[in-house]
């Protein structure tokens, strides 16, 4: 019905995460809309993304050997954030908040999914503790997989003398009891704390 080419540019945006048959039909005429230049522009932004590397410090996102928060000599090298992916450095870095660096351990333990302990950085963010690291926070996601990651990164690095803290978890601004799931809960009644007067 459709020419291969087309076809062919409508099973490419189907191999995205979340992108259906429609959609991709759509991003597809999406794009045949466009001017050759504009078309000629995304193609070059997808040829520079083969250039883009993993930080050799801490496995985000680089241009060079090392990425622009490694480089940054106003972070704070003593605290130590440890993330999934390079996602979540964004994520935290939008709030402005946390001004040390990060290691991104390229995924979860999984067992259901055969990621075991060895296919993620956890070596790495070892040899990088030094005696001066004051903290390792894991700000890893709330789902069993990311339980399992924390507790297992508290017992791999309980040898060197480092405090290794969890973001803190429980009942979001706005939250409602009725909607709050039992692990939520839990938490927010684990990590209550007394209201100032």
């Amino acid at each position: 019905m459709y020419p291969k080419q087309f076809e062919k540019l409508v099973d490419f945006f189907r191999c995205l995460p979340g992108v259906g048959a429609k959609t991709a039909e759509r991003y597809a005429f999406y794009l045949l809309d466009k001017d050759p230049e504009e078309i000629n522009a995304y193609s070059e932004a997808l040829k520079d993304s083969l250039t883009i590397k993993r930080c050799q410090t801490c496995f985000n996102l680089a241009e060079d050997t090392l990425c622009p928060i490694c480089k940054d000599p106003s972070r704070n090298q003593k605290l130590i954030c440890v993330v999934a992916s390079a996602k979540d450095v964004l994520s935290i870095e939008k709030t402005n908040s946390y001004d040390g660096v990060y290691h991104v351990l390229g995924g979860l333990i999984s067992t259901s999914k055969g990621i075991m302990p060895q296919d993620l950085q956890f070596e790495s963010l070892k040899n990088r503790i030094e005696e001066d690291t004051q903290e390792i926070i894991v700000a890893t996601n709330l789902t069993l997989d990311g339980e399992t990651t924390a507790l297992y990164l508290n017992k791999f690095l309980q040898d060197k003398q480092v405090l290794v803290t969890r973001l803190a978890q429980g009942l979001p601004m706005g939250g409602h009891l009725d909607y709050a799931d039992e692990l939520t809960l839990i938490h927010s009644f684990a990590g209550r704390k007394s209201i100032d007067k």
